[in-house]
């Protein structure tokens, strides 16, 4: 199965690709980064974004996405900002057919770390532990953020789709 993890943000959203066979086998990062946006022209930057993340789509061909869902701002702005990005991200997923599933930061922090208030440093050794992520070594927070929902995604539809099959 290859799903795809995405951290949205108001100027550029961390992804990370990752493939997940079975619970007995670890997972495989397969891409990750930033979908940055160049444009300075927040008119522009939507498009890009939606044409940034389409792609990524399109080379890897997901089986399933999670992204992480809009939680309490406290400044408006950027909290528009961000839901903009997300919406357009969101299309670009469904526009594909691609299963979506969302989380709220604690929701993604209880499935990784088993603590919904654990702190950005232990989700990120978690990340390190669970798969190699030496290619990441130099990327922002937002890269793991985004490997964290891909690995949420990936224990949580293993056990929908067990659930379904019951």
């Amino acid at each position: 199965m290859i799903i795809l993890g995405i951290d949205p943000g108001s100027t550029r959203a961390g992804y990370a690709v990752i493939s997940y066979t079975s619970s007995h086998e670890k997972p495989t990062l397969l891409d990750a980064g930033i979908l940055f946006t160049s444009q300075s022209d927040k008119n522009k930057l939507l498009p890009e974004l939606l044409s940034s993340c389409s792609k990524i789509i399109e080379l890897h061909r997901p089986d399933v996405a999670g992204i992480e869902k809009l939680y309490f701002v406290k400044n408006t702005k950027t909290a528009l900002e961000v839901a903009q990005a997300r919406g357009v991200l969101i299309c670009a997923i469904t526009q594909n057919n691609i299963p979506l599933y969302e989380y709220t930061p604690k929701e993604i922090k209880q499935g990784i770390a088993g603590y919904g208030g654990a702190d950005k440093k232990a989700i990120i050794k978690i990340v390190q532990q669970t798969m190699d992520t030496s290619s990441c070594a130099k990327q922002p927070d937002d890269v793991f953020d985004a490997i964290a929902i891909a690995l949420m995604v990936a224990y949580t539809h293993k056990t929908r789709m067990r659930m379904k099959l019951s």
